[in-house]
Parts: structure tokens; C-alpha cells; sequence
């Protein structure tokens, strides 16, 4: 994703930046501030998990209650 986390950077003037000011540049987003999409809802969903009848552990939607893949 281009354009989420954009930090602005105050900058004193030096060799390679002769002007200094404000420079605005993107940022790490955290996994943890990053929802899953689901595309049949169009939206972010939360996600809880539940065991299957093989008894692997698998991701569901929280809105729409299908197995997230």
C-alpha cells in the first residue's frame, strides 16, 4: 500500500540537504494495525479462529462466518 503512513521530517540544513524544511516520506506500518480483507464484503474483517473437523486450527470472518484461506 502506497500513501498510508506518511511522517512529515523537519531537517536542519547540511551537505546533501542544502535547504533543510519539512520532508515528507511513508513509514513501517505494525502487522498488528493490519486488518484482513474479505473481498465478498468488501471491507476489513476481524478474524476469530476455530478447529475444523481434522482439527486444524482455521481463520473465520467475523461478519460473514466463512473460512477466511
Amino acid at each position: 500500500m502506497e500513501g498510508v503512513n506518511i511522517i512529515s521530517r523537519h531537517t536542519k540544513p547540511s551537505a546533501q540537504n542544502t535547504k533543510g524544511g519539512i520532508i515528507r516520506k511513508e513509514a513501517p506500518i505494525h502487522i498488528s494495525n493490519v486488518m484482513l480483507w474479505d473481498a465478498k464484503e468488501k471491507s476489513g474483517v476481524k478474524v476469530k479462529r476455530q478447529r475444523n473437523e481434522d482439527g486444524k486450527t482455521v481463520r473465520i470472518s467475523k461478519k460473514s462466518g466463512e473460512v477466511i484461506k
